[in-house]
């Protein structure tokens, strides 16, 4: 049996350390297969995931493994923590360290703790949030909210947070895409079909035709920041990813403008984004498989996903409708239609936001209130004291300092005195 005297508490996120809820594991063969038996750190009994007097604290826990007791720990969820974990297995070559495209996906989208299992080939990432109704499972996909221990190395991904993340949409989307019911999931299913075979084959036969646009960066940044969502744009090029759930969903978010102002033109995409704000170094790093760069994957699934692309030539005749005051086409309605609903949902997240602002200033407030309220008390006392001490001083030098006036500085001092003069 070995230890898992590597393991360093250190790595570990805080928020899953304070909760009792932590067991042991140990390898064992059982139909011809290696699987994890939960067991209870002190006895060696077996442990129960749904059982909390099988439970213990993390260091009682880590001290039986490093014992040589078990082969690892081991964290178990329930409905009373705010946690969400999900298994990757199968989808890292441990010799080489790539991953596969779907798993780097999800990581990337929930971008908050993960580490390498120990066996090397999988990752388990930690969320807080609520799990979405519906299956919990998909192939070699899976995810816990309750009634489940994940196994713990400290193994810490590098490139992901170091906390335990908030990430409810991007948990309900990773969850819609990957694990839901196939009935529901049919469209999704298909869409990412067609995204990843356009994306991996060079296909471009299910590829929206876009117009060939001959912009130069200026004119283009010119053009996508004088648009309806103009503002959208402009903030996501300056780097300002609030409303977003990790900065990967604000660089999805951008490549989806860019691609439709640059036409597709992955290269153009590509060289814009590493003038904007959101550029960092992740943007060069390979994270896939086939060797695709982070950068160069968002792109392609950007394009593969845009579904309307700026056309000069449609632009150039609206104007020239407009100048002769000519009534609006079909195809200008849609348009203004698409503008409106961007506005739209550009309004809500600035409701959204000053919301959430507005908030932390009545917290505020309250804070204030409460602090101004102590000192006020403490200025009653303070007044009071001084008011007794007048009173006592008035009835001569030999009157008797009470214990009250005593307990006090001044008390202390003008007893000393008193004393000092007798």
């Amino acid at each position: 049996m070995t230890t898992q005297s590597t393991l360093d508490k250190s790595a570990l996120p805080t928020a899953i350390i304070e909760h009792d809820q932590w067991i042991c594991w140990e390898e064992k063969e059982r139909d011809g297969k290696l699987t994890k038996i939960p067991i209870t750190p002190g006895s060696g009994e077996f442990a129960s995931s749904t059982d909390e007097q099988t439970w213990t604290t993390f260091d009682n826990a880590l001290d039986y493994a490093q014992a040589g007791d078990a082969d690892g720990i081991g964290f178990v969820f329930t409905g009373d923590d705010p946690f969400v974990g999900v298994d990757l297995d199968d989808c890292r070559v441990r010799e080489t360290g790539t991953v596969d495209e779907s798993a780097q996906d999800i990581i990337d989208r929930l971008d908050s703790y993960t580490e390498r299992s120990p066996s090397q080939t999988g990752f388990h990432v930690l969320v807080e949030g609520e799990l979405p109704e519906g299956r919990n499972r998909k192939g070699k996909i899976e995810m816990y909210d309750s009634a489940r221990f994940f196994t713990v190395t400290g193994d810490h991904v590098a490139e992901t947070p170091s906390t335990i993340a908030t990430r409810q949409d991007a948990l309900t989307a990773v969850h819609r895409e990957y694990v839901q019911d196939d009935v529901q999931d049919d469209t999704v299913e298909q869409a990412r079909s067609v995204d990843e075979s356009s994306m991996g084959s060079g296909n471009e036969t299910d590829r929206v035709s876009a117009p060939d646009i001959d912009l130069d960066d200026r004119e283009l940044l010119e053009k996508a920041k004088h648009a309806t969502n103009g503002e959208k744009f402009e903030r996501l090029w300056n780097g300002k990813t609030r409303g977003y759930e990790s900065q990967s969903e604000a660089d999805m978010a951008l490549c989806f403008l860019l691609a439709f102002w640059t036409g597709g033109d992955a290269k153009q995409m590509d060289q814009l984004f590493q003038q904007s704000s959101l550029m960092r170094e992740k943007w060069d790093e390979v994270h896939y498989a086939d060797g695709s760069t982070y950068g160069e994957k968002t792109v392609e699934r950007a394009i593969a996903r845009t579904t309307e692309f700026y056309d000069p030539e449609e632009a150039g005749h609206r104007d020239g409708e407009n100048d002769a005051h000519h009534d609006g086409t079909s195809s200008m309605e849609q348009r203004e239609q698409s503008y409106l609903t961007e506005k739209n949902r550009l309004l809500r997240d600035r409701v959204s936001d000053l919301e959430t602002t507005l908030a932390q200033k009545n917290d505020r407030i309250e804070t204030l209130e409460a602090t101004i309220q102590d000192l006020q008390e403490t200025l009653s006392d303070r007044e009071s004291e001084d008011e007794q001490l007048c009173e006592k001083e008035d009835n001569g030098p030999d009157a008797a300092v009470d214990d009250s006036a005593k307990r006090t500085l001044w008390g202390r001092a003008k007893h000393f005195i008193a004393n000092d003069d007798e």
